[in-house]
């Protein structure tokens, strides 16, 4: 899945997208679903604005904010496989849809009963977009309008399944050729799902970083945390054949 994910700064993001950014931004080098940060996006309502959006999608038809704040808890990510199935999802994939922009993202490696932090990013290091679904939720009580969205996943290709190695899924990276597409709301829906399948693994790059990422101790939107770090137990020299 994706949990966790790095975001170029808003010159960068402009420049690569060919759109606005509607509000001040500055560069994520880690940022954490569990926390609901708001994050740049671009829908199809607005395809030449970068628009901010909370990580964590709330259906419009929650009735309150108790049931807004558990249900967001479980939608930072949506199966390809159950868009068109899932209450949550659904209606959305119709015609709410958005790319999430980013650079890189985190996954963790399953070895020997332990968890190995990741990072993943384009060969090429550019910024690219994930297939996103969104929706607005109106707060019954207060009024506010709350603009939300959920990273689409997929099977994992190769290189994901050898580090994402319990579940061996990976967020749904289009296509820059597939932006226009995913964001068009009369594709059909044999389309849309033809867009949602694993990324080039050649195209792709990963290395082992420290568990700053998850120190309850320390401020992990730092850019230490994208520094490589080595494991002495994934080393080859220790028995263990090398991923990369």
């Amino acid at each position: 899945m994706c949990y966790r994910y790095s975001v170029p700064g808003p010159d960068l993001l402009e420049k690569k997208f060919q759109a606005k950014l509607k509000m001040k931004f500055e560069r994520k080098f880690h940022v954490s679903g569990f926390d609901f940060p708001k994050l740049p996006v671009i829908t199809n309502e607005e395809p030449k604005q970068i628009d901010l959006f909370h990580w964590g999608l709330i259906p419009f038809w929650i009735k309150d904010e108790k049931t807004a704040t558990e249900i967001r808890q479980r939608t930072a990510n949506a199966r390809c496989e159950t868009i068109f199935e899932k209450p949550s999802f659904r209606q959305s994939a119709k015609n709410k849809k958005c790319l999430v922009l980013a650079d890189g993202f985190f996954e963790w490696r399953y070895f020997q009963g332990k968890n190995y932090p990741y990072y993943i990013y384009l060969k090429n290091k550019e910024p690219f977009a994930m297939a996103g679904l969104w929706d607005l939720w109106k707060n019954p009580i207060t009024g506010e309008k709350v603009y939300t969205y959920t990273i689409i996943t997929t099977e994992a290709n190769p290189l994901l399944a050898k580090i994402h190695n319990k579940k061996k899924r990976m967020p749904v990276i289009l296509k820059e050729y597939d932006y226009k597409n995913w964001l068009d709301i009369n594709l059909e829906k044999e389309k849309i799902m033809s867009l949602l399948s694993a990324y080039d693994e050649n195209e792709m790059d990963a290395y082992t970083i420290s568990k700053l990422i998850t120190d309850k101790e320390h401020n992990p939107n730092v850019s230490e945390v994208l520094e490589p770090f080595t494991y002495k137990e994934l080393d080859s020299n220790s028995g263990q054949t090398s991923l990369f």
